[in-house]
């Protein structure tokens, strides 16, 4: 199931993987008082992703998926929290700020994970790169300057956070390269479940929300791990630079969907978020011309 037949499919797999990560979002704003529930969503979320990622490793490996587990190591958990604290910081932020906002701050991932591995793996970082991380921090700072209120601010700094979270996550995958991957992920979504039911016991909160709500977590976990399973399909074809360009359905369908009348939300982006977003635009797309030799930021192979 992991291996196309025709490698021609590979591109409409991944553009399919972003398209499904880039409906959360609109699934968030969907939520009733999604600032209300942040537990009970990455409760839910974090088991759904937990269960469905080992049934898909059960279906790829049968029985003997449960030795990856063995060979998860110190790296596999670092990148699991990492991942688990990405998750939790996205819902604080899209749920204070724009999905704007939120995901363009997510863009600034593959150069995050740049400076990481620079700073603890001692991976050399081109002048090329340095130049892109500064153009991707010209950006942000634009987009903070319509952050004035603490809501919205706090919304940005979240954003940030989790832009942090993923690129630990896929530093830790360059730190060992035979960690298990899909396992690392499904340790990130118990990791929110375990973390999430604790705060939820400690302020004796109730484990659900309303079946409106309970239904939208999971249907948000659940395409979190379809765009997960399709993206490691079709990456073992596709270069790292074409997969850096290819990801980036995920956050001009996030904006889309939320901005589009049709479905409901109507969110327009600021001025500021709109130029901001331009200049990380320009970053990615300079950065996706000279990776030619490295490794996808986010790569499940």
């Amino acid at each position: 199931m992991n291996d196309l037949k025709d490698p021609r499919l590979a591109i409409p797999v991944v553009l399919l993987a972003g398209i499904f990560w880039s409906f959360g979002p609109y699934v968030v704003r969907h939520i009733d008082n999604a600032h209300l529930f942040p537990w009970q969503y990455l409760f839910t979320r974090g088991i759904i992703i937990f269960i469905l990622l080992n049934i898909y490793l059960y279906l790829e490996e049968g029985i003997e998926f449960i030795n990856n587990y063995k060979k998860i190591g110190i790296s596999g958990l670092i990148g699991g929290i990492g991942l688990g604290i990405a998750m939790m910081t996205f819902i604080w932020s899209i749920t204070n700020t724009s999905a704007a906002v939120t995901l363009l701050c997510l863009a600034s991932m593959p150069f995050i994970a740049a400076l990481l591995g620079f700073l603890f793996l001692k991976e050399s970082v081109s002048t090329s790169v340095w130049v892109t991380i500064l153009i991707a921090c010209i950006g942000i700072i634009i987009m903070s300057f319509d952050h004035n209120d603490n809501n919205s601010l706090i919304g940005l700094i979240f954003g940030m956070l989790s832009a942090i979270g993923f690129a630990v996550f896929s530093v830790s995958l360059r730190w060992r390269k035979d960690t298990p991957k899909f396992t690392t992920v499904a340790i990130a979504g118990a990791f929110c479940a375990f973390f999430s039911g604790a705060i939820i016991i400690f302020y004796d909160l109730n484990f659900l929300s309303s079946g409106k709500n309970e239904a939208l977590f999971a249907t948000h976990g659940t395409l979190v791990c379809l765009g997960l399973i399709l993206y490691s399909i079709g990456s073992k074809n596709i270069p790292a630079a074409e997969l850096t360009l290819l990801s980036l359905t995920e956050v001009i369908g996030g904006i889309f969907w939320v901005w589009l009348p049709w479905l409901g939300i109507n969110e327009i982006p600021s001025t500021n978020t709109i130029i901001g977003g331009f200049f990380i635009f320009i970053s990615i797309f300079y950065y996706s011309l000279i990776i030619q030799n490295n490794k996808r930021f986010i790569g499940l192979n």
